[in-house]
């Protein structure tokens, strides 16, 4: 499974109209459709797909025409992220219309093709599923911590400052059994 984790946007245009895909992760998809329909007060159209993945590994898709003849824009955007095989990955298509009808098949092309341009511009990156853990430490030991943390791509997630440090982590199983195991007499696992 591959994944993404920035926002990338492509224009591709269709006998006038104009198709801005937006491919980001799946977490800020929410916050930025409404960013975009605040952004484009005169789109006709702004369609959705995504895929992610639950809290009990199950792939949960989503897609919609938002009025565009059904089954012409959303499944097809969707279809080609089951092609690639993305997942915590949302795409949004907002689309001006140019004035020519595209009828059924250009809408879907435009649509796909649309997907596909983001897609061949992204920066996809392999899906690695992550654990989190919770530890604990004395503050002469939050230099180490944080080093190992960086050199084993364990990232911090939250931290709190109290009679101890408390920080949460989120890494692959492999790069958080590491750090714990480099770190194990100066920290307490939490959780």
């Amino acid at each position: 499974m591959n994944c993404i984790k920035e926002h990338f946007t492509k224009t591709l245009e269709v006998k006038q109209s104009k198709f801005i895909a937006h491919l980001l992760p799946y977490h800020d998809y929410d916050k930025t459709l409404q960013e975009l329909k605040t952004l484009h007060p005169k789109a006709r159209h702004f369609v959705v797909a995504y895929r992610y993945l639950n809290e009990f590994n199950q792939i949960v898709e989503h897609s919609s025409d938002d009025g565009e003849p059904k089954g012409t824009s959303g499944k097809p955007s969707l279809m080609v992220l089951q092609g690639k095989d993305i997942i915590n990955t949302a795409v949004i298509i907002v689309r001006y219309f140019g004035g020519t009808k595209l009828g059924t098949g250009g809408l879907v092309r435009a649509y796909s093709d649309a997907v596909n341009l983001v897609l061949d511009s992204a920066d996809i990156l392999q899906y690695i599923q992550k654990i989190e853990k919770k530890i604990s430490f004395e503050y002469s030991n939050i230099r180490v911590v944080e080093y190992e943390a960086s050199v084993l791509e364990v990232d911090i997630v939250d931290k709190v400052f109290g009679d101890k440090v408390l920080y949460s982590l989120q890494a692959s199983k492999n790069s958080m059994d590491k750090l714990l195991d480099i770190l194990e007499r100066g920290v307490s696992v939490v959780e």
